[in-house]
């Protein structure tokens, strides 16, 4: 579900409760387990998709209905395989997506339905700057939701092999909503991935967090605002919101921080990085308490410098790039009244190219790191392994890639 293309940037998904059946016998053949990379073989799968989804309840008028005379679409499955936008840096991304329109208009929203935003907060404990931040950045808040052909996208990246199970979830959870009646399949367009609404759920979000909040019998996360707004908060709070508490503030560190502290794995007391002479952003002390946190530093030391709370879990679960959920958390804090971030040495900030990070990760695999897939986005493990090898080195370690750090690799050091 909503995370900016959320299928499309290796999200984390809820358990659907759908699991495929045995292929029938008289598939001859045909495994539902077949995928390709091409349209080949493509209406052979369907048909068999199909049986299978009567296998499991659906109706058979459910199923002719949305899925009778898809096709094919290899445009989506090459826009899957070519993401690139969260090879982007901090500053390249959150000077693109939280600009000063977002902040106004969220600021807007909320005072213009309070009523509705009071609400939404009192049943799920959910602050509205949050759910203006996530609007805001899938959809701007309503006004682009994508226009292509859901089903038939899901249908696609369901047959191609890259994420075939991901993307059968999908498809199945498509076919129980519009079995439920929430959605015609006429209705049912959006981006590339076949994410759905205001807040951009995948289908098996939509279906298992989707809330009907005005009342009129059905889940309409297009149309109906009330009810996309609820079913963000419900989800929020299914990922282990924390009612009341903080999610991301901006502070100073100190330039003898223990670097190797700074990770989104470690959380300290308040009072212990406030012992370390971390302070707020306006030089005010930070209050000497036991409340979990860590020190985010998305630029590396020479940048801007955040603490986040438990809260901020939520936002890497909505989607596990780094770079967005800062991104988000920040856009609600300056909705919630916080002032622009200190940039630090700014473009002085050696910034590495994808093709660069890329290297980086071959380098850090040879050396017996496991970073997963390399595609030129630094992810958490990259940078557990950037940390690690600055440590080796006597590099700061903040888990920032460097061109030093990179030519130290190169250098077999």
């Amino acid at each position: 579900m909503a995370r900016l293309a959320a299928a499309a940037f290796s999200t984390t998904l809820a358990v659907s409760g759908f699991a495929l059946l045995p292929a029938p016998a008289a598939a001859q053949g045909v495994a539902l387990t077949s995928c390709g990379n091409s349209g080949q073989g493509f209406p052979q799968w369907l048909e068999l998709f199909k049986q299978q989804a009567v296998a499991q309840g659906v109706s058979p008028r459910a199923v002719s209905a949305a899925l009778g005379g898809i096709t094919y679409d290899a445009n989506v499955v090459g826009a899957d395989r070519g993401q690139k936008v969260f090879g982007q840096s901090f500053f390249e991304f959150s000077d693109r997506m939280v600009a000063n329109y977002r902040i106004q208009q969220g600021r807007q929203l909320i005072q213009k339905n309070k009523a509705l935003f009071d609400h939404i907060e009192q049943q799920f404990g959910v602050p509205g700057a949050v759910l203006v931040a996530f609007w805001g950045l899938e959809t701007d808040f309503g006004a682009f939701m994508g226009d292509k052909q859901t089903i038939r996208s899901v249908a696609s990246l369901a047959w191609d092999c890259r994420r075939a199970e991901m993307f059968r979830t999908q498809l199945m959870a498509i076919l129980r909503i519009v079995e439920r009646g929430d959605l015609t399949p006429q209705a049912m367009r959006g981006p590339w991935a076949g994410e759905l609404g205001q807040f951009q759920f995948l289908p098996d979000h939509y279906l298992n967090y989707g809330v009907d909040f005005d009342g009129d019998g059905r889940v309409d996360l297009i149309r109906s605002t009330p009810d996309a707004l609820a079913s963000a908060a419900n989800y929020i709070k299914a990922l282990g919101w924390q009612r009341g508490q903080p999610w991301l503030e901006e502070v100073r560190v100190p330039a003898n921080l223990p670097w190797q502290q700074a990770d989104l794995s470690i959380k300290l007391p308040r009072g212990q990085w406030a012992a370390w002479g971390v302070v707020r952003a306006d030089g005010r002390p930070l209050p000497n308490d036991q409340l979990p946190a860590s020190v985010l530093l998305p630029m590396g030391r020479n940048g801007p410098a955040f603490l986040v709370y438990p809260n901020f879990d939520v936002f890497t679960e909505w989607n596990n790039s780094l770079v967005y959920a800062t991104s988000a958390a920040y856009l609600a804090a300056r909705v919630a009244g916080a002032g622009p971030f200190n940039r630090g040495q700014g473009k002085a900030i050696p910034v590495l190219s994808q093709s660069q990070v890329m290297e980086l990760q071959r380098l850090l695999n040879a050396r017996g790191h496991h970073v997963g897939r390399v595609d030129g986005i630094t992810g958490a493990a990259t940078r557990q392994a950037v940390k690690v090898e600055q440590t080796r080195l006597g590099l700061p370690a903040d888990s920032y890639p460097t061109p030093d750090l990179l030519a130290a690799l190169r250098a077999g050091r």
